[in-house]
This record gives structure tokens, sequence and C-alpha cells, in this order.
């Protein structure tokens, strides 16, 4: 990627992975700045209007750091997609896919790829009727927000009792709520790169749960890599992240997660199209082990960004220069 391009590293965000996001932000922006890059921060938040605030920053390139609802999501996507601004990432459509967990099994499905069997709960009057709802599904299960990142909203239930509660919890955080089936066994999670699939490590949470508290608590987890498994297990693993992958679209830096059975069965839980990018963070432990650094990561993630939505004219050379006016957003805006 040529040094005078702008780059925005897009950052913050409203979702309840805001912290998350500023520290990935801040780490990816130091990296491309120590590489002698054009970098400068873009901290979105609930008083800013996104659009406005991409389009005074005159960059070429967005790195979308940003986590959780309407960061990851598709729609800061979609906006970069209108303003025309080459972003980091999967597409619009892919992003809204791996986001929608239940969505994402859908697919998973259609595609032959094993993930464990869930249900949907939808609002705090499904409650009436748990015990009807869940019916024989069994215990113990993990109750989870339809559409959020970084654990938030995640436990497991054991009876009915705990997942009434489980429910309510989760419900703080989306007004959706997958309720899975608890598969026992080592969870792995597979880093891949511009469609190379990096490696893969084990994370082993001293309480069993790999939730909010124990990705961000220091000594909460043990990480293994590469994961404690045999080649040809590992080999497996690789092989169905890149399918579910592909299966939703994805594109650039993607985090696959994955369970791994005793009895020989993998299992694939979700697909991250944003990944953590701290230096500590998993993709970023994966790719140092393959050889990248980190400044050499985020500068392979920045040269891989483009406009997804094929219809559209090819970018400008120097997209800054190219921007949507006033004029043009209201013509748009009155259908002209």
């Amino acid at each position: 990627m040529a040094v005078n391009r702008r780059v925005g590293v897009v950052m913050g965000g409203v979702s309840g992975e805001r912290e998350v996001s500023l520290r990935s932000g801040q780490a990816v922006l130091r990296a491309l700045q120590e590489r002698g890059l054009d970098a400068i921060p873009l901290v979105l938040g609930p008083e800013r209007d996104p659009s406005a605030l991409l389009r005074k920053a005159r960059i070429d390139v967005a790195f979308l750091a940003l986590h959780g609802r309407l960061g990851e999501d598709g729609c800061i996507q979609g906006l970069c997609e209108l303003l025309r601004i080459p972003y980091t990432g999967s597409s619009v459509l892919a992003s809204a896919l791996a986001m929608d967990k239940a969505k994402a099994k859908e697919l998973f499905r259609l595609h032959n790829v094993p993930t464990p069997p869930s249900y949907l709960v939808h609002g705090p009057e499904a409650l009436a009727d748990l015990e009807e709802i869940h019916g024989g599904f069994g215990f113990p299960v993990m109750v989870k927000p339809r559409s959020e990142g970084s654990s938030l909203g995640l436990s497991r239930a054991n009876s009915l009792g705990e997942l009434a509660c489980a429910i309510e919890r989760a419900l703080e955080h989306d007004h959706s709520v997958l309720v899975e089936r608890f598969v026992a066994g080592r969870e792995v999670t597979v880093g891949i790169l511009n469609g190379r699939v990096l490696g893969c490590l084990e994370v082993a949470p001293c309480s069993g749960v790999y939730d909010y508290k124990a990705k961000y608590t220091p000594g909460a987890t043990e990480y293994f890599l590469p994961a404690r498994l045999p080649a040809t297990r590992q080999r497996n693993v690789l092989n169905l992240a890149e399918r579910a992958a592909a299966a939703l679209g994805c594109s650039s830096a993607v985090r696959v997660d994955l369970i791994v059975t005793e009895e020989g069965n993998e299992f694939v839980l979700e697909v991250n199209t944003q990944p953590g990018m701290t230096e500590t963070s998993l993709l970023p432990r994966i790719a140092a082990a393959v050889g990248y650094d980190f400044g050499h990561l985020c500068e392979a993630i920045v040269a891989s960004a483009t406009l997804h939505n094929q219809g559209a004219r090819p970018a400008p050379k120097s997209a800054a220069a190219s921007r949507l006016s006033e004029a043009d957003w209201v013509s748009l805006a009155a259908g002209e």
C-alpha cells in the first residue's frame, strides 16, 4: 500500500464493546504510524454522526476497529460503501450474517458445517412459556444474545430456573436470545488472513466458560499455541474454519471459534469478522506464530481494504478528493 494514502482507524462506537474497540483502535493506530503510514484516529460515539465524521476526515481507507452492534454488523460497512471509502473486513452482507448468530447457523447447516443445535427466544414475554419452548432440549445449555460480541451476556444454564435467569441477562443486550446446546470439549480459535488460514490457538478459561470476564481479566484464561491437538485433528479444525468463513462470504481478517470434543467431533460456534486487535488479542497471537508481527499484520489488513459492492464504480486513486458533497446527499435524499 502506498505510504501517502491516509488511513482512518475507526474505533469506539456505541455498543457494549466500546472500550474493547478503543483499545484495538489505539493499538492499530500506533502500529500503522510506526510503519510510516499516514494514519489518524476516528472515534465514533453516541454524540457523533459517523457519516459526517468520515466525510470530513478525507481519508482514503477506513481501518474498521469497531466491535459489536452498528460497527460489526454491516452498518458502518454500508456507510463506507455509500461514501465510496474502501474499508477493511468483510462485506455488508457477510458482516451482518456473521453478527447474527441464528442466521450464521442457518448457513452453516446449509453448507454442512457442524454447529451445536439451538433455538431462539424472542423477548421477555417468552419466559412465561419457557418450559414449553425448551421442551426436551435438555441441559446444560449456553445462553447468548443473538447479535453481540466479546461474549457479552453469555452464561451457562443447568436447569430451567437458571435458564430463565440467563435469558433475562442476555435480553439486556439484545431483543432475541440464542439458547445453544452445551458441547464439552476444547475451545479453539482459528485465524484467517486474506484467505490464508494462519493457525489454531486453544483457550482454556479457568472458570470453564470463556465469557467477557475470562477474556479481559489477566490470568483468567490460559492460551496454548498451537492448540493441544493431534496433527490430523488440527488439520480438520483448520479446514472446518475455512469452510465456515466461506459459508458466510467473509474476507480480510477473520477469526473462527470452535469446540473440539474428546469423541472426535468439531463444531463451529461463530465467525468474528472484526477480531480484537490489541497485540495480545487472539488473531495477533496466531499471526505472530507464522511470522506476522503486529505492525505487519495491521498493514496487511489495510492492504486488503476494498469496496465490496460490485455495482459501484471503482474507488478513485485518491478517495479523499472525490467524496459525495452535501448537494449530492440532498439529491440522493430527494430521489433525483
